[in-house]
This record gives structure tokens, C-alpha cells and sequence, in this order.
């Protein structure tokens, strides 16, 4: 990933470590940075399906998830699946849709399935969503809800690029796309065991402590109205397990969850007296203040 998505090499773990927790992913950001490059080489380096789902007002959840379809020839209905049904789904604008059709991922982003007409459809696996959001631009938006935000594991944003990797992105491409040159380098199967074991890695009760003594602090900040819920403790604990991984590791130390704290709770507290939506920068250096007075276990 990191041969397309130049000089980002914490963008290409952040991604790695939502995968293989199982987890999604939301980029805030300016257009044009990379944001659709970066979930291309996602599916890419897997070997999986990809689809961009384009986020507009006139959006319907049926869009996304699929519909019933009466055939002729059998005189029956018969499911059509939507674009949702692939590994990796890049929601791009994703702000730009009403809050029903917001609501047509929750489902799918916390079980893995989507339900039509009372039947259940699993989703293929792994699924991630790459979701991608304007933060300067609020004509014709809608803010995304707690209970969305609540399903992605990270917010970050990807930022531009110095100057010298600039100059290196026009070179490579100037006989196209390099993404499309990319090998995948883990088959589906791999990635499905790799995320098996995130589960088995060692985390210790001082570090667990740790970890719930942040979310904890968010609670009792008098700068949050609303703090870290348990939904939003427990995948941070996963992504700490699944950064490990990304470092070769097989236990979790500080390190891990200093790293992810801010990109893993930013979006999951609501600031005092803010529109939330527009205070990313500000809630971010918040938890980097509140982060630097709870003592890391030795």
C-alpha cells in the first residue's frame, strides 16, 4: 500500500490495524488527498472486491443494501444485491446523505449483514468501510449521528503530502494509475485468520487498567458533554490487540494505546457547547492534553 499511497506509512498501519480488528474506518478530509486511493490499495493488497459507494441526498438505503426484484420468467422474487455486498466499501461524502440512509450501514458495519424483507444476507468477509467526509463543507450536509460515528474504530485525516513526495506522486503517475498495478500480497483466507488472531493477543491488566482509565477521564472531562461509551471502549481495546499485530508483536504496551487513543475516541465524545462536526482539531488536542496527566503504567 505504501508504494501508491506515498509518504503516509501511518495512514497505511491505521488501515491495516482497522481490518484486521474488523473495524471501519472514517477519513476526514479535503478532496483530492488520497482518500479513494488509499482504500483501493486496501482491497488491492487483499485480493478483495471493492466498491465506491457515492454519497448524494437523493440516496436510498436500497441503494446501498440491494432490493427484491420480481423476475418474469420465474414469476418469483429474487434478492439483487446491492454495491455493500464486497470486502472493502469506500463511502465517499458520506455526510451528504440523509440520516435514513446514514442509518442503511449501521447494520452492516456492526454485524456484518444486512436484512431485506425479513431475511438476513451476510456480508462477504472481511468488510471494512472506508468512510470519507468534508470538514470545511457544510452546505448540503448532514451530521453524521453518535450511534454512526460509534461504529468506526479511527478518525483521522490524511493531510497533504511534503513536497518532495509530491513531486514523486506526478512521476509515478504519468503512464497512470500505479494502483492498478498493484499484486495483491494476502488472499482473503490469510487476512481471516489474521484477524482470528488479534484475539489471542496478550493484554495485560495493568494496560487494561490503563486503557479504562482514559475512558474513564473522557466521562468526567468538563470539557465533554458525552464521553467514551463501553461499545466505544471495547473496540479501542481491539485496536490496540490488532496495532500489536501490525508490529509484530503478540502482546499490547502503552506505546499501542497512546497511539490510537486520539484517532480511536476524538469522534466518540461530544464537546462542550461545539458542533461536533466542526471541532475535530480542537477535541483531538483536548484528549492529547487529558492524555499527558493519567500515569502510564511501568
Amino acid at each position: 500500500m505504501e508504494r501508491v499511497v506515498l509518504g503516509k506509512p501511518d495512514i497505511v498501519q491505521l488501515l491495516v490495524t482497522s481490518l484486521l480488528a474488523g473495524e471501519h474506518v472514517l477519513l476526514e478530509d479535503v478532496p483530492g488527498v488520497g482518500k479513494t486511493l488509499a482504500a483501493k490499495a486496501l482491497a488491492q493488497s487483499i485480493q478483495g472486491s471493492f466498491s465506491r459507494l457515492q454519497f448524494t441526498p437523493d440516496l436510498l438505503p436500497s441503494d446501498i443494501t440491494g432490493s427484491m426484484l420480481y423476475r418474469s420468467d420465474t414469476r418469483e422474487f429474487e434478492f439483487s444485491p446491492g454495491p455493500i455486498f464486497a470486502n472493502v466499501i469506500l463511502a465517499d461524502e458520506i455526510n451528504r446523505a440523509p440520516p435514513r440512509t446514514q442509518s442503511a450501514l449501521l447494520e452492516a458495519m456492526s454485524e456484518g449483514r444486512v436484512s431485506i424483507d425479513g431475511t438476513t444476507h451476510p456480508l462477504p468477509k472481511p468488510f471494512i468501510v472506508v468512510a470519507t467526509q468534508n470538514p470545511f463543507e457544510f452546505e448540503g450536509t448532514y451530521s453524521l449521528p453518535e450511534s454512526q460515528l460509534d461504529r468506526f474504530l479511527l478518525r483521522t485525516s490524511i493531510g497533504y503530502p511534503a513536497r518532495d513526495i509530491e513531486r514523486e506522486v506526478l512521476r509515478s503517475h504519468r503512464m497512470g494509475e500505479p494502483v492498478d498495478q498493484l499484486q495483491a500480497v494476502a488472499p482473503v483466507d490469510r487476512i481471516l485468520a489474521a484477524q482470528a488472531m488479534v484475539r489471542n493477543v496478550r493484554f495485560d491488566d495493568s494496560l487494561a487498567d490503563y486503557l479504562l482509565d482514559i475512558v474513564e477521564a473522557t466521562r468526567a472531562h468538563d470539557g465533554f458533554q458525552v464521553g467514551v461509551s463501553t461499545r466505544g471502549a471495547l473496540s479501542f481495546y481491539r485496536g490496540c490487540q490488532a496495532r500489536a499485530i501490525t508490529e509484530s508483536r503478540d502482546f499490547v504496551t502503552p506505546d499501542d494505546i497512546k497511539a490510537l487513543a486520539v484517532p480511536s475516541l476524538s469522534h466518540r465524545v461530544l464537546p462542550e457547547g461545539i458542533f461536533q462536526g466542526a471541532s475535530r482539531v480542537a477535541v483531538e488536542t483536548q484528549l492529547s492534553d487529558l492524555l499527558q496527566q493519567i500515569p502510564v503504567p511501568v
